[in-house]
């Protein structure tokens, strides 16, 4: 994908990011560890600056955190352009 240059690096991040938190390695926490790791790919891989995921705390339940939900459902559901749009914002 990489290499090929089928999808911009925010895609391939965003899909990346999705893949894990979809996993849920952990109890708790799954959201803020794919961001941070989506930030490292951004920035360490890519070169580019890290997300900034509306620049708000996503773990308090409020309108932004709702919108992120919808965003990951829509991706679970194939679309993926919401949830980097999200990341964007």
């Amino acid at each position: 994908m990489i290499k090929n240059k089928t999808y911009s690096p925010e895609e391939i991040t965003i899909r990346f990011k999705h893949r894990i938190v979809s996993i849920h390695c952990f109890p708790n926490g799954n959201g803020r560890h794919s961001r941070l790791i989506a930030d490292i790919i951004m920035e360490s891989v890519f070169g580019n600056a890290i997300f900034s995921w509306h620049r708000s705390n996503i773990v308090e339940a409020n309108e932004v955190r709702k919108a992120y939900i919808s965003a990951l459902k829509e991706a679970d559901n194939g679309n993926i352009n919401s949830l980097i749009e999200f990341a964007k914002k």
